[in-house]
């Protein structure tokens, strides 16, 4: 406990003294629209750069899918966060300032289990479909509400030539949530990003699913500023924060690999 608050103090020493710079006169307040799957690390990192810059961050978080009708429908945002195929088309349809643009994190898409249950092998391809086909159950975000792993791993099942085998042991939710599914014994493997399935105590966390199986050109996620944002220079200066060396600890961290 001691060593984990010491790296947390470390982390925020680390970011307060690269970031010391950020005038913190003429505070305003920043709206920002984020992907949910960003939430643990943003959470942090919106916290601290409130703490060193001076101004107010307010995040609404939600699926790629239902925020890319919010921004299409002219919901206000000075920023937003989204994987790569969504914000670039709301670049396409001039939502987003294309100039503005750049990685936050990258993501994987992993497996868990309860807490002191076997571990399935997802060291290969093959691996995966047998260890699916072996299991009892299976849970993973609604394709059908936008949820990004949740599209990315029934094509993983489409891949593998198993998506009738698996459909009657297969529990969808909403749009995160798998791994309380799992925590709470009611399915036996949970598929999710990363990110999400390292939060949720009561779980183990297997591993990502090989590089075969991921996505590593849909499951980067850039920042941006939105069209008809009140805030922009604010805005340039997150942006830079998000960037630094101090907040790509945090990235990691929370099972995310920092933007370049």
């Amino acid at each position: 406990m001691k060593m984990r608050c010491k790296t947390l103090g470390a982390i925020s020493v680390g970011l307060s003294f690269a970031f010391a710079h950020v005038a913190a006169t003429n505070a305003v307040e920043i709206k920002v629209l984020s992907a949910v799957a960003m939430k643990a690390a943003f959470d942090d990192l919106a916290r601290e750069f409130e703490r060193t810059s001076g101004h107010k961050v307010t995040v609404s978080y939600a699926t790629a899918g239902v925020l890319r009708k919010r921004i299409q429908d002219g919901e206000f945002g000075d920023m937003t966060i989204l994987p790569r195929p969504v914000f670039e088309a709301l670049v396409t349809q001039a939502k987003i300032d294309p100039g503005s643009s750049a990685v936050f994190a990258r993501s994987t898409v992993g497996v868990s289990v309860r807490s002191g249950a076997p571990k399935p092998d997802i060291s290969s391809a093959d691996a995966v479909r047998r260890s699916m086909l072996a299991a009892k159950s299976v849970v993973y975000a609604d394709p059908a509400q936008g949820g990004a792993s949740g599209i990315h791993f029934a094509k993983v099942l489409e891949r593998l030539g198993i998506v009738e085998e698996m459909r009657p042991k297969t529990k969808l939710v909403p749009v995160a949530g798998a791994a309380e599914v799992v925590a709470k014994g009611e399915a036996e493997i949970a598929v999710s990003q990363t990110i999400d399935l390292l939060r949720v105590a009561g779980t183990d966390y297997v591993g990502p699913l090989p590089p075969e199986l991921q996505n590593t050109s849909d499951f980067v996620f850039l920042a941006g500023i939105l069209t008809g944002a009140k805030q922009a220079e604010a805005v340039k200066a997150l942006i830079q924060f998000l960037q630094s060396p101090g907040a790509a600890g945090v990235v990691k961290a929370k099972g995310l690999e920092p933007g370049e």
